[in-house]
């Protein structure tokens, strides 16, 4: 009886996701910061309900980071293009995807061998109004619902172990002189696997946010949550954001210089559909 319950609960769940037409508004950025070159990159494809966001941060010199970042990049593009699929074993093999095409990189020229990246990476299927994400390295991404962050990833980085053993304090993330050293990377020689998260289901007002450490260093938790109150569009509250980082920077609240600063930002909003209309 218990089994029959959850079935038709999930079976309802289902339906009402299908008689709702999901829309997505989302912004993009790629900033080259106070750095000599842009270590970062990004990209976004969608296919027929299934939409993939990309944000990675590379390392590894001035040649090796780009290169590590755009090869990470167009791997995982490569992947969801050839087979697109809404599930934590095909996120997994999209991210495997880009550790394999890093690694061949990093082996056809002895210059490349240190180079490494970040990524982050977001499935939202309006199909079934649900999304899934991952990530590797201390590029972020954050969920929030009703203007308020609901979930965040945790860095894969030296001070982020700090803090989960309690020698320092989660503020420290921004401003410990270890910050941007890194325990996990794609193509860095390390056991960590990408953090892949739970489906979460859709409710309209739904927000994420993608990006390499060049904002969210710059952008405090309440302040990417006030920015999201007083924004109109994604664009907009991408657009407060980064004010925030430029007026940090411009007052010389820090002595860090500007890094490669990339972000997605992105809206969940429903348009209620009738019984008999199709999904798109």
């Amino acid at each position: 009886m218990a089994n029959d319950l959850t079935a038709a609960v999930a079976g309802e769940s289902m339906a009402r996701a299908l008689q709702t037409r999901w829309l997505i508004d989302a912004a993009q950025m790629c900033q080259i910061g106070g750095r000599d070159s842009n270590q970062d990159a990004l990209d976004s494809l969608h296919n027929e309900g299934l939409h993939c966001f990309l944000v990675a941060d590379g390392a590894g010199g001035h040649k090796g980071g780009e290169i590590a970042a755009a090869v990470a990049i167009k791997a995982i593009s490569t992947a969801f293009a050839a087979d697109s699929a809404f599930s934590v074993e095909k996120l997994s093999a999209y991210l495997n995807a880009a550790s394999q095409s890093v690694a061949r990189a990093q082996d056809s020229d002895q210059q490349l061998r240190e180079m490494s990246t970040t990524v982050v990476s977001l499935l939202i299927d309006t199909q079934r109004g649900a999304a899934l994400w991952a990530h590797l390295g201390d590029s972020r991404i954050y969920f929030f619902r009703q203007q308020r962050i609901q979930a965040m990833s945790q860095d894969h980085s030296l001070v982020q172990q700090y803090i989960d053993a309690g020698y320092c304090g989660a503020e420290q993330s921004r401003i410990h002189p270890h910050r941007h050293v890194l325990i996990a990377a794609i193509g860095a020689e390390t056991d960590y696997t990408p953090c892949i998260s739970t489906m979460q289901e859709l409710a309209a007002g739904d927000a994420f946010l993608l990006c390499s450490d060049g904002l969210w260093e710059w952008v405090l938790e309440d302040e990417m949550e006030q920015a999201l109150t007083q924004a109109s569009s994604a664009q907009d509250w991408l657009s407060r954001m980064q004010g925030i980082a430029d007026h940090r920077a411009n007052q010389g609240q820090s002595t860090s210089v500007r890094d490669n600063t990339t972000a997605f930002a992105i809206w969940i909003d429903q348009m209620p559909q009738s019984p008999n209309s199709k999904a798109q």
